[in-house]
């Protein structure tokens, strides 16, 4: 596992509370409940933590499951993925290759191009509208 930039008590400082909850201790925001769930403003979404980019707002659609979706990152080298066996599950989490945040977890069913869904904490994210 990727050593994360900082120490917790740096991020208890810069992070709201349900922020580190779900970046650095991975938790899930309620479904429903995200900031972004139905943004459509053309911008770039980029990692709280770190500012890295992240997604583009063409990359986003509707998946109907109460997180901000996504049908590929930026840059493939932005996320890097982890196996995920919580919750008597098998899943991807998705991570913020930088900075180590947990971001959600990535599915084989989105649409095309790639056929994926990248399911997102809206407080995993901060948006950078296009100028």
């Amino acid at each position: 596992m990727k050593k994360s930039l900082h120490d917790d008590t740096h991020w208890k400082v810069h992070l709201s509370a349900e922020e580190f909850a779900v970046t650095r201790l991975k938790q899930t925001e309620r479904p429903f409940s995200g900031r972004y769930l139905d943004t459509t403003t053309p911008g770039t979404y980029v990692c709280v933590c770190c500012q890295t980019p992240l997604f583009a707002s063409s990359s986003k659609f509707d998946a109907g499951c109460g997180w901000p979706s996504y049908f590929e990152p930026l840059d493939p080298d932005a996320v890097r993925e982890e196996r995920d066996t919580s919750h008597g599950m098998v899943r991807t989490e998705i991570l913020c290759a930088r900075c180590d945040a947990h971001l959600g977890h990535v599915f084989p069913d989105g649409p095309p191009p790639t056929g994926l869904r990248y399911c997102i904490n809206s407080v995993s994210l901060k948006f950078i509208p296009a100028e």
